[in-house]
């Protein structure tokens, strides 16, 4: 099972308030573990909300929106892919982890969909192309 696990951002992150280099270090350990055990997939940090933008999408017409953006508690600061065997062993693997912020933070786990929770809807052509694009993607 694929999941998205997503650092909330914080105010001290939306201001762009630099982790101390123990942090660093103590989350440098905690990828390296993931690493080792085959389930970190990818990851990253992500800059303030005020280098971001949104595209808003309304029928066919598509609106740019500048950050910063307002809700600090909706947004994510950073991201981990992994592969891991449930939503439970995800669970134990985010509890292991640093606190990546300076004060109170959370982190949010989401499945990934898969093809098949699409199969009632797939086309033979739709799975055709999205093979494809798998297949690309890994080479």
């Amino acid at each position: 099972m694929r999941v998205v696990v997503f650092v909330k951002a914080t105010v001290d992150s939306e201001a762009e308030i630099m982790p101390e280099t123990q942090l660093l270090e103590e989350m440098g350990r905690y990828n390296e573990q993931l690493v080792d055990a085959g389930i970190m997939l990818g990851g990253d940090g992500l800059k303030s909300s005020k280098y971001g933008k949104r595209v808003v999408f309304s029928g066919v017409g598509r609106s740019v929106v500048d950050g910063p953006f307002a809700e600090t508690k909706e947004l994510v600061a950073g991201y981990w892919i992994w592969e891991v065997r449930d939503m439970d062993e995800a669970v134990e693997w985010v509890k292991r982890c640093p606190n990546p912020m300076l004060a109170d933070s959370e982190i949010e786990i989401r499945p990934v969909f898969e093809m098949a929770d699409f199969a009632e809807q797939m086309s033979p052509e739709a799975e055709a192309i999205h093979e494809r694009n798998r297949s690309r993607l890994e080479s």
